[in-house]
C-alpha cells in the first residue's frame, strides 16, 4: 500500500543533508524575467552547484526535463505557479501545474508563491491551499514562499509581517517555509518560533559583495533556520561553483563569516 507518510519523508530527505541543513539553488527566474547572459545556459549552472556541493534545485518543468542529467545527484524542487512575465501590465499568479506533473518529471518537492498584504493574496494564498491538498495525497512536500506585500509592495516586509506570512503559510499546509531575512537574529529567531514547520533564508537581491550575503546567512542559521535558497547570487557569480562550495562549508560546515571568506579565498583560486 503506498503509504504517504514514508513517501513525504524519503523526499524531504533528498532536499537535506545529513545534517538537517540545505543549501538550495534557484534557477527558476527564467519564468518571468530576463536572465541573460548569466544563466543562458542553466546546465552548465547546474553542474557547477552540483560540484560545488549543493543540495537541491529550485526550478521551472522545461529546465527539469531538459537537464535530468545534470540534476541527477540534486534533490529537485519544482516551481509550480507562475503565470506572468517582466513584459506584463497585470500582476497574476496561479498555480500552472500539478502535484501528478511534479511526479512525472521526478521532482522530490513543489513550490509556490504566497504575498499577503497584496491584490493577490486571494490568490496565491488559495494557490498554497490547493497544493497543500494535492501534496496531502501524493506524500508531496510543499515549500511556501511567503512574501508580505510580494514584489511590489516592500514597505510591507517588516519583520512583524514576515512572520505573520510564515505561520500563514504552514497553517495552509506547507512542509517548508522560504522567505526573506528581516535584518537581525532576534527578529528572524522570532520568525522561525513561530513557524512549526522549517525555515529556509531566501536570497534575496544581486549583492556585488560576497561577506554580505556569508553574514545575512550566517544570522539567519544562528536564528535557526535550517538552510538557505540562493539564486541570482549563485548563478549571476562569476565563480558559482566556488560561491556553492564556499555556502556549503557555511551551512553544513557550521564556518563563521571570516571562515567562509577565507574559504571562498582558496576555492576560487
Amino acid at each position: 500500500m503506498f503509504d504517504k507518510g514514508l513517501e513525504r519523508e524519503r523526499r524531504v530527505g533528498r532536499l537535506f543533508g545529513g545534517d538537517g541543513r540545505s543549501l538550495v539553488v534557484a534557477i527558476d527566474h527564467g519564468g518571468g524575467i530576463n536572465v541573460y547572459p548569466e544563466l543562458a545556459d542553466p546546465g552548465l549552472i547546474i553542474a557547477q552547484v552540483a560540484e560545488g556541493g549543493a543540495d537541491a534545485i529550485l526550478a521551472n518543468p522545461g529546465a527539469v526535463r531538459r537537464y535530468a542529467t545534470e540534476l541527477k545527484s540534486l534533490g529537485v524542487i519544482l516551481r509550480m505557479d507562475g503565470g506572468a512575465s517582466l513584459l506584463s501590465k497585470t500582476p497574476e499568479s496561479r498555480l500552472l501545474f500539478s502535484v501528478e506533473d511534479a511526479l512525472r518529471l521526478g521532482a522530490d518537492a513543489v513550490a509556490c508563491m504566497g504575498f499577503p498584504g497584496t491584490p493577490l493574496e486571494g490568490h496565491t494564498l488559495a494557490n498554497l491551499a490547493n497544493l497543500a491538498g494535492q501534496c496531502q495525497n501524493w506524500g508531496m512536500p510543499l515549500m511556501a514562499e511567503v512574501l508580505p506585500g510580494g514584489f511590489t509592495h516592500m514597505e510591507l516586509r517588516t519583520p512583524e509581517n514576515v512572520q505573520l506570512a510564515a505561520r500563514i503559510g504552514v497553517e495552509l499546509g506547507a512542509d517548508l517555509i522560504k522567505t526573506e531575512f528581516t535584518g537581525s537574529e532576534d527578529s528572524f529567531k522570532a520568525v522561525v518560533e513561530n513557524c512549526f514547520r522549517p525555515v529556509l533564508v531566501l536570497g534575496g537581491s544581486k549583492l556585488d559583495d560576497e561577506s554580505a550575503l556569508f553574514r545575512m546567512v550566517r544570522s539567519a542559521l544562528n536564528a535557526g533556520a535550517v538552510g538557505a535558497v540562493i539564486g541570482r547570487n549563485v548563478w549571476g557569480h562569476r565563480n558559482p561553483r566556488a560561491f556553492v562550495e564556499a555556502l556549503s562549508h557555511l551551512v553544513h560546515g557550521d564556518a563563521s563569516v571570516e571562515e567562509t571568506l577565507e574559504f571562498f579565498k582558496s576555492a576560487s583560486a
